[in-house]
């Protein structure tokens, strides 16, 4: 197939177009920059020049794709709404583009949206949470309203993804513990995050536009959930830093931004995605990859 991908040259889009490729697929990567264009063209994949909020580019590069994957986001928490906002923008102009074909448009979304019906972990059946409560599920609404219109969407929901340089929203835990001089967590820390090898997810997005199923939402969920205070631990250690409990009193004062989160117990299944698609996780862990981490790179400021 022709794969027109977005966050082509992301973190996620530089493990997905090498597997995109190996699987026999022709990649079609959006690059708004020149080192993007070379490293897309390094490895392998044809560079459509043009910025993710350009509607009109992105209509043009979707007219011509077997398949889409819209895996770019902008993750800046201090202007998350705006940037929520503009994904569903994003999205409605690709399924536009494909609505009244079998061209799959796959759209990503995080595990943490999704509302768990019991207090178990989160299941791929589980609705998300509105833009109006937490403005990420933006991307959702955008892709239920296109299935709703036929169209051929899938949501993928990635947990924390990682590798040995990069762990999604732990990043700003290290973050914190460098600027601080300690790792915290909130109580006993016995609440838990999700994650998932960046090898892994990408290969459940490579599964989904090969035989994935419409109006399906997947979770990228190889383990469903890591205690936070286990986290701590193992940065700690690797920082030579102490680790603390405090109290949801003191959360917002260490965490700023994320004090509402981090109390969460965020769990999420993979099992029905594993079942469908038939995707069997087994990258490196989460702590695994905690403990190869550099940490002597600085990353307060990055």
């Amino acid at each position: 197939m022709r794969v027109f991908l977005t966050g082509a040259t992301g973190f996620i889009g530089s493990y997905l177009v090498p597997e995109l490729i190996s699987a026999g697929h022709h990649v079609v990567g959006l690059s708004r920059s020149d080192a993007g264009a070379e490293a897309l063209t390094g490895a392998g994949a044809e560079v459509f020049r043009g910025d993710v909020n350009d509607l009109g580019r992105l209509r043009s590069a979707a007219e011509t794709a077997d398949a889409v994957i819209h895996a770019a986001f902008n993750h800046d928490f201090s202007n998350l709404k705006q940037h929520s906002e503009a994904d569903g923008k994003v999205i409605k102009a690709l399924g536009d583009v494909l609505a009244g074909s079998d061209r799959p448009l796959v759209v990503t979304s995080g595990t943490g949206l999704a509302r768990s019906r019991t207090g178990s972990p989160a299941v791929e059946t589980d609705d998300h949470v509105t833009s109006a409560e937490f403005p990420r599920a933006a991307s959702e609404e955008a892709a239920d309203a296109l299935i709703a219109s036929g169209g051929n969407v899938m949501v993928i929901r990635l947990p924390q993804v990682h590798d040995t340089r990069r762990f999604g929203r732990i990043t700003q835990h290290i973050k914190l513990a460098q600027q601080q001089g300690r790792v915290v967590y909130v109580g006993e820390g016995r609440n838990r995050l999700p994650a998932v090898h960046v090898s892994d997810a990408v290969h459940l997005y490579r599964l989904a536009i090969e035989k994935g199923q419409a109006g399906a939402r997947y979770h990228a969920v190889g383990e469903e959930g890591v205690a936070l205070c286990d986290i701590a631990e193992v940065i700690g250690a690797g920082m030579k830093v102490p680790v603390e409990s405090i109290t949801p009193q003191e959360a917002s004062d260490y965490f700023g931004p994320l004090a509402n989160l981090v109390t969460i117990d965020l769990a999420a299944s993979s099992a029905l995605t594993r079942q469908q698609l038939g995707w069997d996780p087994h990258g490196p862990d989460l702590l695994t990859d905690l403990r190869n981490l550099d940490y002597t790179l600085d990353r307060s400021t990055s």
